[in-house]
């Protein structure tokens, strides 16, 4: 009998302790998804630079502060073609600064266009992408 009691005691005692574990696990999750949000604020990121000359290449600059805890770095910034050329700030940024992304679009042809930059950062599992547009005359 007394090994029934024992056996009895010890199986409640597990059970309890598997039901005390399941809400830490819960919040941890819930930590690691609040930790991962995003700690970058762009200021814009689409801009039409309206009509610009055929043959004089336009600058574009985007801006971003860093909102997190911690100092973010650009990994890399990508042009959507050769007719982008891009530059970026290449220091860290520290928490509460901002930063600078350029995009020069060289306006060889006439028309219409929409061009992108995808910047990649440390704060961001996903590259942003930025967009540009205009029309060349």
């Amino acid at each position: 009998m007394k090994i029934i009691k024992i056996s009895m005691l010890a199986l409640a005692l597990s059970l309890m302790s598997f039901s005390a574990i399941a809400p830490v696990k819960s919040l941890v999750s819930e930590t690691e998804v609040f930790e991962a949000a995003s700690t970058i604020v762009w200021k814009a990121e689409t801009i039409d630079v309206g009509q610009i000359p055929q043959g004089t290449p336009k600058a574009i600059v985007y801006e971003f502060k860093n909102t997190g805890k911690t100092a973010v770095v650009i990994t890399q910034v990508q042009g959507s073609c050769g007719c982008t050329a891009t530059d970026y700030t290449k220091e860290p940024i520290a928490p509460g600064k901002s930063a600078k992304v350029t995009a020069t679009y060289n306006a060889a042809n006439k028309g219409a266009f929409t061009k992108t930059v995808t910047v990649t950062t440390s704060a961001e599992t996903t590259p942003k992408v930025l967009t540009l547009k205009g029309t060349v005359i």
